[in-house]
């Protein structure tokens, strides 16, 4: 029934006009009392798929990635969508706009979405106070990000102010210093600033008390900077790297090249990053410390994606683009598959 008649009626609106339209619709929905209980039994987690990773105990290796419920507004009403774990954000200390639209695209095609959203949130202690109201008992992720207006020699202010408002309120942190869609952000993947970086936010997580600390890295790095990476991670003795953010190449698209360059700049994700990501995550799993967590994301549409995924060395997967397309029932017909 999604895909053959709520998507393409969704489709019918813009990207984000259609995203917004499903969070209101899905928050208006679970005011009526018993629709949780029945999303559940039709679209929930199936037994037999926890997995203690971290030091926390996940209902299953299915999560959420971060930028679908940026701002923490639908966590408890998206758990019952069979998740094992949801990650908000990516949050940054102040609120902020994020650029100008359009800046969500979907290829339909290539089952695939660029995204030049540029972290629009609504802030750390907005989000804050709506997680000190979760009703669920779902791993919660916290993604970190610097506001735009914080030059990258101040951003670690911007990620202690992350680690520290939101340590209270959700299980495990990531560094996101991989978005394309803030400019210079990706400078912070260098070597000698990203280890600056992570050990302030380390030091200030061990003072509050260690939660799982990880870092997300983008698709497009080089072999060097990948070693640079694994070499940090293995030095600061982090909980893991989440693999990958999108990616700003388009090779490998069906959909035509005019169209694609209409949409401009921004970060590809979708069904055209699955073997990219699977690169990654295999080189990552060779060089790093056993005790390492990856966290895959990129191209997940199914149980075999997934499979293919935890096979090249991932803990869990996520999905994003992947459920735009596919919809509720995503989840648990990837488990049934796994």
């Amino acid at each position: 029934m999604y895909k053959s008649v709520i998507r393409p009626l969704l489709f019918t609106l813009n990207a984000e006009q259609a995203h917004h339209f499903t969070f209101k619709s899905l928050k208006l929905a679970f005011r009526v009392p018993g629709i949780s209980s029945i999303v559940t039994t039709f679209f929930g987690s199936l037994k037999g798929h926890e997995k203690v990773v971290m030091g926390l105990r996940f209902k299953n290796p299915i999560g959420l990635a971060a930028g679908f419920d940026k701002d923490a507004k639908l966590y408890n009403e998206l758990s019952a969508f069979g998740f094992g774990f949801i990650e908000i954000g990516t949050l940054t200390p102040k609120p902020q706009a994020g650029n100008p639209k359009p800046r969500l695209f979907r290829l339909v095609e290539d089952e695939s979405v660029i995204n030049r959203m540029g972290f629009n949130n609504g802030g750390l202690d907005a989000a804050v106070l709506r997680l000190a109201k979760k009703k669920t008992d779902i791993i919660i992720g916290g993604n970190i990000g610097k506001n735009k207006t914080t030059p990258n020699e101040d951003a670690t202010s911007d990620y202690l102010k992350g680690l520290e408002a939101l340590h209270p309120v959700v299980d495990y942190f990531v560094v996101n210093v991989s978005s394309p869609n803030t400019p210079n952000l990706r400078e912070l993947q260098e070597k000698e600033p990203l280890m600056a970086l992570l050990s302030d936010v380390k030091v200030l997580n061990d003072k509050l008390g260690s939660k799982p600390l990880m870092l997300k890295i983008a698709p497009d790095l080089t072999t060097g900077q990948l070693d640079d990476i694994v070499t940090i991670v293995n030095t600061l003795k982090l909980d893991g790297i989440v693999a990958t953010n999108t990616t700003i190449s388009r090779s490998g698209l069906k959909t035509a090249q005019q169209k694609v360059d209409a949409m401009g700049a921004g970060g590809l994700s979708g069904r055209v990053l699955r073997s990219r990501s699977t690169e990654v995550v295999k080189y990552l799993r060779e060089k790093l410390d056993n005790n390492i967590t990856i966290i895959a994301v990129g191209g997940v549409f199914t149980g075999a994606d997934a499979r293919e995924k935890l096979n090249a060395g991932a803990d869990l997967v996520q999905v994003w683009s992947g459920f735009l397309y596919e919809g509720p029932a995503m989840v648990r017909r990837m488990l049934r598959n796994l």
